[in-house]
């Protein structure tokens, strides 16, 4: 299927510029000089409610950037979207999947087929899990950020919001362009997109990039470096026309990956089992406080060889003048393989293989129009993924738990292990949105959604024939004897997650079956085209969700159930001083019920102790705040500044574990990955040197205060020296980034820039990993030019 879509892309491409040859551009009104600098604020045009309105008429609180600007602001990824959205977190996790967080809303789980809370989309397509958005950011128009439960459009798991990536499209004339950067760790990125008609009724447009070298990071005790990229990403657009009433686009899209992964960087141990059985490790050298500095184990190092393709077919027709009937088929595939090492040392202390492969299919048909003062939409959405993830981890002989069956006098030690699941999850849902505007001053807003979600799953911890399968046996048949009950053999490469119930080993089969109604209700004034004011309630549903995880007890596999957010905001969007200063701001409260985190079980009978599950937390909030302020008051001069404050807390008493087994009430705790401040500045100033040349300066300030990677009382750890180093906290940071360069002719651009110009020392994530506590550092100051030409 990958050989066959370049092989298409490779065609059209041909063909596109053969048609191009015979159509010619219509120049710009000044052909050969740059644009002058504007004054004044432009409008922007977004698709948020799935119709094009102006960004300032839509009563939602929505942050939208251009495809220059996301350039400009070195935004390549999603995780990037920190640097130009007030309220958006990213956590790099320790095993490769990335875990988005807007206003407070985050589901820290990791496995493959972990459905996010902030759902992501491309061209209203869904990219159903957060594993599979690395290529995203690939040669886009806009992007739209929407804030608070978007259940009503864009489904279930959408609590947080959604961002919608919405790419560059075909061209009616021929253009192209080609771009390349350099940065000092020696990462190259090489870009370029050509784009035209193919007759006279089809239009193509294909891009393709690829990042390649890169390595940041390097061994603290050995002469090795980690982190070059090998990445490359394609997407060919046909836009096809055969009448006035009835469109069709077609998007092919896709990803190579087999670049390094990120290391972890130690900052404590405390050992899983028997101190004793610590070795080496007792005195490893924790990590240096700098972001360059991790270790790995060189026969293990952090890989990637994973791949990725998206294709989808959306047709609109026009029923009448104003009535539009809209289809969106896609079918995705995602094949993972990915070496982790998440232990931040050198030994052979906790290792893993990750395999999976991801299949979904999608379909929405909706009916939408207008009639009046009335807009409306209904229509179905139906979808089906399959995942199968499985991990084999070790060897880890240099690991304290791999001697916990020596110690008990149970069995030889055990360094291999696997784990496994497969999930299949159906998706029907029913909607409708209806806006009706009273006169010229009051709008009214509603919406509802209903949704039936089905999982089925199936998994296990398995023995590889390495002494797990025996020591488990040898623990059932003390426990078994004892309850009177006769001896039970393990075979070699069997299951061996215990039943507490019944003192056996099994698979674990189970399956959810849930349903809810989603809803928006609201209102607002426009006392002026320059002016809206508008409140609002929603309510929106996550699914439930089975984890994957080592599972010494069934009890670990039981799924949480789906939560609810009930949003309430208030919000007002003021464009002000004749259009040169636009001010969105927005007070929200959300009603958390049955919220999702990690967190811990004990099985009855107890006998591993507190374990690694999933739990629902009947009872939290937040509570927020949020500006944000675009400046335009001279020619080529514009500015954003964005604030977020937020407080979120469990509600109530909650009794749990924290990440080293101690039985904590997290009552009042606040939520992980959730900092109480965040604040964005952005600014650039455009001159004519010239009449050809316009040279630019812009710099970008983000910060954040701290926050903790796990609930509770983050730095109560075991031990001095991890309280020391801030245990599970996530320090605050302010980063400083700076860009400069030239446009020429409006064809040509030249740029230098510098990201994290402090060499600023921050991470995103802290967690423990069996022996070891680690932390995951950002990218140390990295500085380059670009380069880039269009046609």
């Amino acid at each position: 299927m990958r050989t066959a879509m370049m092989l298409a892309a490779s065609v059209s491409a041909l063909a596109l510029a053969g048609n191009a040859a015979a159509q010619e551009a219509p120049p710009p009104a000044d052909v050969g000089q740059t644009a002058q600098p504007t004054q004044g604020l432009q409008e922007i045009i977004v698709t948020a409610q799935k119709r094009s309105e102006s960004l300032n008429d839509v009563p939602l609180s929505i942050t939208a950037a251009s495809g220059d600007q996301l350039a400009n602001q070195g935004v390549t990824d999603v995780s990037d979207l920190v640097k130009i959205v007030p309220g958006f977190n990213y956590t790099e996790s320790a095993y490769a999947t990335p875990v988005y967080t807007l206003r407070g809303v985050g589901f820290y789980d990791t496995s493959l087929a972990a459905k996010p809370t902030v759902s992501v989309y491309q061209d209203q397509v869904p990219i159903p899990f957060s594993i599979m958005t690395r290529g995203a950011t690939l040669d886009l128009e806009r992007v739209e950020v929407l804030k608070g439960p978007q259940g009503t459009l864009f489904g279930s798991n959408a609590t947080g919001g959604a961002i919608n990536y919405i790419a560059a499209k075909p061209t009616d004339w021929f253009e192209g362009g080609v771009q390349a950067s350099v940065q000092n760790f020696g990462e190259v990125t090489l870009s370029g997109h050509v784009s035209g008609p193919l007759g006279d009724t089809a239009k193509a447009r294909l891009a393709v990039q690829t990042v390649q070298g890169g390595a940041w990071q390097r061994s603290y005790t050995r002469d090795a470096k980690l982190g070059d990229q090998r990445f490359t990403t394609a997407r060919m657009l046909l836009d096809f026309e055969p009448s006035d009433t009835l469109r069709f686009e077609v998007n092919l899209n896709g990803f190579i990956d087999k670049s390094d992964g990120q290391a972890a960087q130690l900052i404590g141990v405390v050992p899983l089992g028997n101190p004793a059985r610590l070795g080496d490790l007792a005195t490893y050298p924790v990590a240096p406080e700098n972001n360059r500095d991790a270790d790995w184990t060189d026969s293990q190092a952090p890989k990637r060889d994973n791949w990725f393709y998206q294709a989808s077919l959306r047709g609109d027709l026009d029923l009448s003048d104003t009535v539009m009937l809209t289809s969106i088929t896609s079918w995705s595939e995602y094949s993972h393989d990915t070496d982790i090492d998440p232990d931040g040392v050198s030994l052979r202390d906790y290792f893993y293989n990750t395999t999976g492969e991801i299949t979904a299919f999608s379909q929405e048909l909706r009916i939408q129009g207008e009639a009046g003062g009335l807009t409306w939409m209904i229509g179905g959405n139906y979808a089906r993924e399959k995942t199968y993830q499985q991990d084999d981890a070790g060897p880890y002989d240099q690991s304290t738990s791999a001697y916990n069956f020596v110690d008990a006098g149970l069995s030889g030690p055990f360094f291999i292990y696997s784990q496994y699941a497969r999930q299949k999850f159906v998706n029907k849902a029913l909607f409708a949105n209806v806006d009706y505007e009273i006169g010229d001053l009051v709008t009214l807003h509603g919406g509802i959604r209903y949704t039936d979600t089905d999982i089925d799953f199936a998994g296990c911890t398995a023995d590889r024939g390495d002494a797990l399968g025996q020591g488990i046996e040898s623990l059932l048949n003390v426990i078994r004897s004892g309850a009177g009950l006769d001896p039970i053999t393990i075979a070699d490469n069997a299951c061996v997650t215990i039943d507490s119930s019944t003192l056996t080993v099994l698979e674990v089969t189970d399956e959810l079956n849930e349903d809810n109604i989603s809803w928006r209700a609201g209102i607002d004034l426009k006392p002026s085209a320059d002016a809206l004011i508008y409140a609002s309630v929603s309510r929106g549903f996550k699914s439930g969700s089975f984890p994957l995880l080592s599972a010494s007890e069934a009890n670990q596999f039981n799924p949480v159930t789906q939560e609810s957010v009930t949003a309430y905001e208030l919000g007002t969007k003021l464009t002000v001083l004749d259009r040169t200063a636009q001010i969105n701001a927005a007070l929200f409260y959300y009603d958390y019920a049955d919220k999702q985190f990690k967190g811990r079980v004990v099985a009855n009978p107890d006998i591993f102790g507190p374990l690694e599950a999933l739990v629902n937390v009947p009872k939290s909030e937040v509570k927020g705040a949020e500006l944000q302020v675009d400046l335009a008051p001279i020619d080529g001069l514009r500015f954003t500044v964005g604030a977020t404050y937020l407080d979120t807390k469990i509600k109530g008493s909650f009794v749990n574990y924290d990440s080293y087994g101690n039985q904590v009430d997290f009552a009042g705790s606040s939520f992980p990955y959730t900092p109480e401040f965040q604040l964005l500045m952005d600014g650039q100033y455009e001159w004519a040197a010239s009449d050809t040349v316009s040279p630019y300066i812009g710099a970008n300030i983000s910060y954040q205060s701290d926050t903790k990677a796990v609930l509770g009382d983050a730095r109560a750890t075991p031990s001095a020296d991890l309280t020391r180093r801030g245990g599970l906290t996530i320090d605050d940071y302010m980063l400083v980034d700076l860009r400069a360069g030239l446009n020429i002719a409006d064809n040509y651009k030249v740029g230098v820039f510098v990201r994290n110009l402090t060499n600023e020392y921050y991470w995103n994530n802290a967690t423990r990993i069996t022996d070891t506590t680690v932390r995951y550092a950002g990218r140390p100051r990295t500085f380059g030019v670009s380069v880039s030409a269009n046609f």
